[in-house]
């Protein structure tokens, strides 16, 4: 179940990333600014963040396997839909929906995983299937350059529709079905409940840090190519993928996300992620020196890979009675932030200055660690417990 679960998150989350190096492909393409072509990202985001809000409750309903299963078959169609279009406006209609079905997968994976692991192997697991979420920001990236430089465009959405076919038949045949936990459930009932956590300070404040967390993530990444190759570095589109490809050390960390909090705290542990964040990023624009470029950027995503888990665990922590709802409102900001990512990464771009770019970027990040410096102690006790990643009763 776990090397399953795990496969599954990293290749629907990878569709997310997969937009990344095809910017200027379709900037040329079809004739479009780049800050135009980066839209194809975004909106994917948006239709993943508003199908976060129904597809748990769904799952309650209806059991997590079918709406896995059926998610993974509704990608299979969208993403081969997605290589045969030929105008712009059409890959931003399925890019949308195929958000909205890639969101059947993340949260509904994870409160499966809760209920079918036994609590020792809980932490094990969902560090794992975290693992392939956040990789999913690398591998995306990579096979998408492979592809498209190999065979075009069009054949990065025919490999994703032949890898979610097979993904959904591995799921559907070894991966055991469950229970229904709530058969007579009202999947709207969450939507209506979700405008109390807003009113919540503490949890604002925790949404204030995922709005840029993964925002500063796909920023940073649709910035990185751009620098790579230009003056001094001058960069291939071959030696910019095995640069993309070195960062997945840096994820490498978050299956251990859980013993750091445990050790230092859940709000102690999130604002050491963020500020190895801040500094990777705020170093990158000042640096000519390739290995030490290479060697922030795994540091960025390290302290990403440390502040996600942990800003789940404290958003669950929070939310108390309502903590399923409180992550519905989680996932929904997180990915709505990445929607603004490219199109925030472009125009900074356009002042001519990567210092400028990775410093605003860095900018952006730091309101999210004071955000995390004004949770009071008091509402987010720092109990030496670590609260798994998204073991939250959904």
């Amino acid at each position: 179940m776990t090397v399953i679960l795990c496969w599954s998150g990293l290749v629907v989350m990878s569709s997310l990333y997969v937009t990344i190096p095809l910017i200027s492909v379709f900037a040329q393409l079809f004739s479009i600014p780049a800050t135009q072509a980066a839209a194809a990202g975004s909106t994917f985001s948006i239709g993943f963040a508003l199908g976060c809000l129904i597809y748990g409750a769904l799952s309650d309903k209806y059991g997590r396997k079918p709406v896995i299963f059926v998610g993974l078959l509704f990608l299979t169609m969208i993403s081969l839909m997605l290589g045969f279009v030929h105008q712009f406006v059409w890959i931003l209609v399925l890019r949308g929906l195929q958000g909205a079905a890639a969101a059947t997968f993340s949260p509904v994976s994870l409160a499966y995983a809760v209920e079918m692991y036994p609590a020792e192997k809980r932490v094990t697991t969902i560090g794992f299937i975290s693992t392939g979420f956040l990789a999913a920001g690398i591998v995306g990236q990579v096979i998408s350059s492979v592809i498209s430089e190999q065979y075009g465009w069009n054949a990065v959405f025919y490999t994703l529709a032949m890898v979610y076919a097979l993904t959904a038949v591995v799921v559907f045949f070894l991966l055991p079905k469950g229970g229904i936990q709530q058969a007579h459930a009202n999947i709207w009932e969450p939507m209506k409940q979700i405008g109390k956590v807003f009113v919540q300070k503490q949890l604002v404040l925790c949404y204030l840090v995922a709005f840029v967390l993964l925002m500063s993530f796909v920023s940073m990444y649709t910035v990185l190519g751009n620098y790579l190759s230009q003056a001094p570095f001058e960069l291939s589109k071959q030696e910019i993928l095995y640069v993309r490809m070195i960062g997945i050390l840096g994820m490498l960390v978050s299956p251990f996300a859980g013993r750091i909090s445990k050790r230092l705290g859940i709000r102690v542990t999130l604002r050491a992620g963020l500020l190895l964040a801040i500094i990777g990023l705020a170093s990158m624009g000042m640096i000519s020196h390739l290995p030490l470029l290479v060697i922030m950027s795994i540091i960025f995503v390290s302290g990403i890979a440390i502040a996600v888990p942990s800003l789940v665990s404290l958003v669950g922590q929070l939310g108390g009675k309502m903590r399923g709802i409180a992550v519905s409102g989680y996932t929904f900001i997180l990915f709505t932030g990445t929607s603004f990512g490219p199109m925030i990464s472009l125009y900074s771009m356009k002042s001519g200055s990567y210092l400028i770019t990775f410093i605003l970027l860095a900018c952006i990040l730091c309101v999210g660690l004071l955000a995390a410096m004004l949770i009071n102690r008091e509402e987010a006790d720092e109990v030496k417990q670590a609260v798994v990643p998204l073991d939250l009763g959904l």
